[in-house]
């Protein structure tokens, strides 16, 4: 194989890429039949529905090559065995009951409660702080959650034929609301994107006040990760924003040149999801596998350092790290006087006094 080949290989995953493709064929096939064979499905929003699809391949790309690493792959398993068994570990332990296997999904529940939808864990760092990532995840599903379903023609509108005021709600074609116009529900539904934009907007402002004056975030943050994508989401923001201005206030002026800004600033967004730092929302369900895996090691053997005999970590995390660094080609074990032994059954404190006084050896102290 030649070097070019090899240098191919390395950044084109076959696996991932059949995934990707099936992912956009499903994505297709699910806006064909949801929209009752295009029968409901509006073409002037096209180009949003031809960049979903193709932000649905890269997405699901980038996850399977992701998922794929050793680190990762290894998480998602010991994950769902932890969920799904009593020690978290295949070939260990019985295999829970049903009683357990409900108070697993009741713990899930929890867990998807506070880390997606309260978000406790930041509120511990500041309540300015959670009240933007509130803003910030809590508009964004919201628009996503409306946006989806109208573009791909899951959910359209018709009026009444005896009375064009009241509007019926469809949902894969079959009738299931009814509302006045000019009614609260009518008036809350008309406008469900601007609060998530004034929500998203929310989120951005206490995100560019801590961007502007946190030192912790001005050391490390950079315009490719942090910034540009605080750009996008105003621009997609404003320009919807801007959309109902226009309409509302402005009767209609500059209606067309605001639309055109506004997809393409979602396009934009959409494109850009697999590729930088929006991509964490995909990542941060296995933060979920990972509590159960946690909590599954604090019920399992615990690992006891091979130097002072302090118990430092589960013994399932510490043959797992074993063989995942096996796995990458990192060999971390040594000799000793008392035979092979390896680096990852030494606690932490004890690597930092071995590096120290290996130091001090090739100092000659």
């Amino acid at each position: 194989m030649s070097a070019s080949s090899r240098t191919a290989n390395r950044y084109f995953d076959p696996r991932a890429f059949r995934i990707g493709a099936a992912a956009a064929g499903l994505v297709l096939l699910m806006i064909v039949v949801g929209s009752s064979g295009l029968d409901h499905f509006d073409w002037a929003l096209t180009t949003y529905a031809v960049a979903s699809v193709f932000a649905a391949f890269s997405v699901v790309y980038r996850y399977a090559v992701w998922a794929g690493r050793p680190p990762t792959r290894m998480y998602l398993r010991r994950g769902w065995q932890a969920f799904r068994s009593g020690r978290g570990r295949s070939g260990r332990g019985a295999r829970l009951g049903i009683g357990a296997l409900g108070g697993n999904a009741a713990r899930l529940g929890r867990l998807l409660l506070n880390n997606f939808v309260l978000q406790t864990f930041i509120n511990r760092r500041s309540v300015e702080r959670w009240i933007m990532h509130a803003g910030l995840s809590w508009g964004g599903m919201l628009a996503f959650g409306i946006t989806f379903p109208l573009v791909f023609g899951w959910v359209h509108f018709e009026t009444l034929a005896t009375d064009a005021e009241v509007y019926r709600v469809f949902v894969f074609g079959f009738p299931v609301d009814q509302f006045h116009v000019g009614s609260f529900r009518g008036q809350l539904f008309f406008n469900l994107l601007n609060i998530s934009a004034l929500l998203v907007l929310l989120g951005l402002a206490l995100s560019v006040k801590l961007r502007m004056h946190d030192g912790g975030e001005l050391a490390v943050q950079t315009f490719a990760d942090d910034v540009f994508p605080l750009l996008l989401l105003l621009a997609v923001t404003v320009t919807g924003l801007m959309l109902t201005v226009s309409a509302k206030l402005l009767s209609g002026y500059g209606f067309a040149f605001i639309g055109l800004s506004h997809a393409a600033s979602v396009i934009a967004l959409l494109l850009y999801l697999p590729f930088g730092k929006l991509f964490h929302i995909v990542q941060r369900p296995l933060s979920l596998g990972v509590a159960f895996y946690r909590h599954a090691g604090e019920n399992s053997p615990r690992a006891s350092c091979m130097r002072c005999g302090e118990d430092f970590a589960s013994g399932a995390h510490v043959a797992d790290m074993k063989e995942v660094l096996d796995q990458l080609g990192l060999d971390y074990r040594f000799e000793t006087g008392s035979g092979i032994v390896h680096y990852q059954d030494v606690c932490p404190a004890c690597r930092r006094r071995i590096v120290t006084l290996n130091q001090g050896a090739a100092l000659g102290r």
